[in-house]
Parts: C-alpha cells; sequence; structure tokens
C-alpha cells in the first residue's frame, strides 16, 4: 500500500485507540464495526465494499471508510459512453469503475472521502446515515442538510452547495448506503470527465455539474480526509451510544486470504462489467421522471423487427437497478406497439420480488407505461 496512505491510517487508528482509553465502555446494545482502507486502489475498495455487503455482520452497523485515486465510478445501469469521456479518462489515466448500486456517475480523486454503512434491511435507515454524516460536519460548525434523493448540501436555502450524494442498495436481509464527501476535489477534471445528463440538468434549472457542488476545503480549510474520517467515526458512535471504537485496517493483502473478495477484485476489473456491451439499436427514447419525486433518467434503447422487440438494453441513473433490469427484461419478446408496453409493464407489476426494493412501484409502473405509450 501507499506510504502515506499507511501512514494516515496508522495515525487514525491511534487517535482513535487513545480516546477509547479515556472513555467508559461502550453502552451500545447494538454491535458496531469501523474499518479504514489504507490503499487509495479503487478495485480494492470497491471489491472490499462489495465484499462485506455480501458476507459482513448484519447484527450491528458496520462503517468502512475509504478513498480513490482519480476514478469515475458509474452506477449498475450506466452506459459509460455517455456518461464520461472515456477518451479523456484513458489519456489522463483516470480508472474506470462500475459498482453494483444504482444512482449517477461521480468523479472520485485523494480529494474525496467515501463512506459506507452497512447493517440489515430492518435497520437499515438512510436519513439516520445521513444524520451521522451531518453531525461529523457541526465539528467544523457547518449546518448540512438532505436535498433531493440523497444529496447533503451546506449554505443557505436558497444557494444550496452540494458537498456530499449517496446512493443504496437493498437485497434482504442485506442493505448498503454509500456516499461521497467532497473535501478537495479537482473540480476541473470533474467539469471535463463527467458529462451531465441534459434532461438532468433541465429538470434541476442548472447550467452545469460545477456551479452546484463545492469541496468544503473551500468552506473550512482545516478539513482533510483523516479528520473528516475521525469525526465521522466519532459521529458513528456517538449515535449507537458506543465508545470510541479502533478501526480496523483493511489492505491488498486480504486478497490472499479471502477468495470471495479476490474473485469479486477480479470481477470489477473485467472490461465487460465496466463497459458492458452495447450494440447498435433502431430505436431510442429518453425521459426524467420526477413524480412522485425525483426517481431518475430513463435511457431505452430497442431493437424490434416485424413490429416485435427482439432486445431491449435500459440504462439509468435510477437509484432501483432491479426495476431497470426487470424494465429491460420485460420489454423483450413482446410488440412493439401500446398493447405491447402493457403487457411489459403487467410483468412488472407482477414481479414480487421488486416490492422491497421499490416500495412506490405502483406509482412508477403508470408512468412508465404512459411515456411509452405516448413514445411510440
Amino acid at each position: 500500500p501507499d506510504s502515506r496512505m499507511l501512514l494516515g491510517a496508522r495515525r487514525l487508528a491511534a487517535r482513535c485507540s487513545h480516546r477509547r482509553s479515556r472513555r467508559e465502555l461502550s453502552t451500545s446494545s447494538t454491535p458496531l464495526k469501523v474499518m479504514v482502507s489504507n490503499t487509495t486502489n479503487p478495485f480494492f475498495n470497491l471489491a472490499t465494499e462489495e465484499w462485506l455487503f455480501r458476507n459482513g455482520d448484519i447484527s450491528g452497523h458496520t462503517l468502512f471508510l475509504w478513498r480513490n485515486e482519480p476514478t469515475v465510478v458509474i452506477g449498475r445501469c450506466q452506459n459509460p459512453w455517455k456518461e464520461c469521456n472515456v477518451q479523456a479518462m484513458e489519456e489522463k489515466g483516470v480508472h474506470l469503475a462500475r459498482r453494483s448500486s444504482g444512482g449517477g456517475a461521480v468523479y472520485q480523486d485523494l480529494g474525496n472521502t467515501n463512506f459506507t454503512f452497512l447493517s440489515s434491511t430492518d435497520n437499515f435507515d438512510k436519513m439516520r446515515n445521513s444524520a451521522i454524516i451531518m453531525e461529523a460536519l457541526r465539528k467544523w460548525g457547518l449546518t448540512a442538510s438532505t436535498s433531493g434523493r440523497n444529496d447533503i448540501v451546506v449554505g443557505p436555502p436558497d444557494q444550496p452547495l452540494k458537498i456530499s450524494g449517496a446512493a443504496y442498495k437493498l437485497a434482504p436481509p442485506r442493505a448498503l448506503h454509500h456516499g461521497t464527501l467532497l473535501i478537495d476535489v479537482d473540480m476541473t477534471a470533474l467539469s471535463a470527465l463527467l458529462n451531465p445528463n441534459k434532461l438532468k440538468l433541465q429538470s434541476k434549472g442548472v447550467a452545469s455539474v460545477g456551479a452546484r457542488v463545492t469541496n468544503l476545503k473551500k468552506i473550512k480549510s482545516d478539513i482533510t480526509h483523516e479528520t473528516l474520517s475521525d469525526a465521522v467515526i466519532d459521529a458513528f458512535c456517538a449515535h449507537y451510544g458506543s465508545a470510541r471504537i479502533e478501526p480496523e485496517i483493511l489492505d491488498p493483502s486480504l486478497l490472499q486470504r479471502e477468495e470471495k473478495l479476490r474473485k469479486t477484485r477480479d470481477e470489477w476489473m473485467d472490461v465487460k462489467w465496466r463497459f458492458g456491451e452495447t450494440p447498435q439499436f433502431s430505436h431510442h427514447l429518453e425521459s426524467r421522471f420526477e413524480s412522485p419525486s425525483p426517481w431518475g433518467t430513463i435511457d431505452v434503447h430497442i431493437d424490434s423487427k416485424k413490429g416485435v422487440i427482439l432486445q431491449a438494453e435500459v440504462f439509468s441513473d435510477s437509484l432501483y437497478p432491479l426495476l431497470i433490469q426487470a424494465l429491460a427484461a420485460s420489454l423483450h419478446g413482446v410488440s412493439y406497439d401500446k398493447s405491447g408496453m402493457d403487457e411489459a409493464m403487467a410483468k412488472i407489476l407482477n414481479d414480487s420480488s421488486l416490492a422491497a426494493e421499490v416500495p412506490d412501484l405502483p406509482l412508477y409502473v403508470p408512468a412508465l407505461a404512459a411515456w411509452l405509450k405516448a413514445s411510440l
């Protein structure tokens, strides 16, 4: 691992150990774990997060903190060729990674801190997790609030600035909520490498991605990855009534001991997983859905022959990747007309596995049906 990262992780652990010795033993009845990565390799970190999600202890709550060298991370159902400038990334040596949760594309570098909350679905509460992050920011006198689907913003209500974005994934009985904290991200690289969706920009009434995000260092110059990680751990433990917990330091040596982690890392690095296979299609439909609350841009590519849909590919920044996958599957083989769209939507509504992930499914499907039929 990078020597600076290892030193930073050790200092963080030392501060945690020192504070723990000064406090009384935990009074929390909920098992808590804190983990910190000491490498900036995005494929190790993302694979570790997924490995923890699939195999970690969910009897309590786990906090995982990490950061990546320059990387664009796209959502589970996104098209990399549309979301980012792949050629510029290759020229600059910026990684492309795909996560398993939904949501949009993000640019990350060493000026960005990533947080991950892991729990059971029964104990999952994204607002509680966001409250922990906002409480950590109070260490610097910052008053933050939630905005939109999963953003955290600072500043006056009429001019809020985004400093954190998040996504989540539910696979009962497991739940994951992860996000970013912008400390000192290279905003020039962010603007150059990401391609903001025009429909999303129109819906938000803004001219560019860069116009609505800011770095925490611009507001409080003494914020660093180490001090913010320290504050998040404090807030996490305090929220659950626990004494300060010494974090477990994770490094690439885990790959030698954990076969499942190694396999996941290899999957995450695979070109087919990262870039996908995007064939040429004969029909292209795209829309942004804002009701009953903003839930995503849907980008549908359809290949049909003699009035029957032979293949459909759906890209989206929706937080519900299972819904997006179900939409693509439901369109396969139906007639490319209004009755076919009704048939496809009926398949989705009858899919009981979607109910747990998409609480508002009965509201979303009619909106999808109306849009698809109007687009024929």
